[in-house]
Parts: structure tokens; sequence; C-alpha cells
């Protein structure tokens, strides 16, 4: 594994801990190439339950279950898939006061260079601030104070709360 493959494992790692140590799980959602670590990693923890699932909207509807059987649920899926799940997020989880995680890959992001991805990458912090949602960027500085006030707001609003990650952060 070439170093910054393995700087980035490593960093990934550290966040799946904190996850953990935060009460987080249940896992489910649609597979991404920028979290494959985290995926893996929580994917393979003893203490987590994952639910793999083909579409975004399921992976919340499965997470919304899993909450109310007394679990504590983070899914991971892009932010295409999470624009496509915008009434899931809505008319479920924010209608019923369901707390999940969101981890999702911004792709788009400033500095990415997809431009299918620009338009909507542009503008999912904004569609998720406009919604009321908890929105942060995953740094490797911030992750810690990131997951802690992640869980606050969710804690406190009974609210859902997305992780930006964006390409390449973790290195």
């Amino acid at each position: 594994m070439i170093n910054n493959e393995k700087q980035r494992k490593e960093l990934e790692d550290s966040f799946c801990e904190m996850l953990i140590d935060e009460g987080f799980n249940f896992v489910s959602g649609v597979p991404c190439g920028v979290q494959k670590y985290i995926i893996a990693n929580l994917a393979q923890n003893p203490k987590v339950k994952h639910v793999p699932a083909v579409r975004e909207s399921e992976a919340l509807g499965i997470a919304a279950g899993a909450y109310l059987g007394g679990k504590e649920p983070l899914v991971y899926m892009q932010n295409s898939g999470l624009l496509d799940s915008l009434n899931d997020l809505t008319s479920l989880l924010m209608a019923y006061k369901i707390p999940v995680l969101l981890t999702v890959s911004w792709r788009g992001s400033p500095g990415e260079d997809a431009p299918q991805h620009f338009i909507s990458g542009k503008n999912t912090p904004i569609f998720l601030k406009d919604l009321g949602i908890f929105v942060q960027v995953l740094e490797k500085e911030n992750m810690l104070a990131t997951v802690k006030a992640a869980v606050k707001w969710m804690e406190e609003k009974k609210m859902p709360a997305v992780i930006l990650i964006k390409r390449g952060d973790l290195k």
C-alpha cells in the first residue's frame, strides 16, 4: 500500500473509531469509492450491524427501522444519492424526528474535476442548510469536533445530520 493510501486508511480507521465511540452501532448505505475504507471498517466491525442497500432511499428506510428498533444508525452515500433521496430525508427522517447520521461523499466539491457533479456539488450544502439539517465538512484536523457536533445536534434536535467528505481530504 502506498504511503498516501496507508495514511488515508489510518485516518479513516480513526474516524470509524470515533463513530463507534459515539455509539453508532448500525450502518447501511450504497457503496462509494471515496468512503471505501470507512465502509469496510464499519462493515467488518463486530460492534456494528451492517446492512447494505441498493438505493439511498432504501438505506434511509433501513436506518429509520433500525433507530425505531433501538439502534444508533449511520448511512453512507454520495451526494448525488442524497439529492435523489431528499423526499425520504424530509418526509420520513425529519417529519418523524429520526436522528440518523449521514456520511456523504461530496462529489463536485470545490477543487474536484468531475464536471458532471459541479452543479449538484456546489448546491449540496445549500440544500441541506435550507432544509435545516446540520452539515459540516470532515477534515483531518476537525474529525472529532465534527462527529461530536453532529451527535449533539442529533440528540438535541432529533433530526438527521450530514458529514460531507471530500475526495482526498483525509490524506
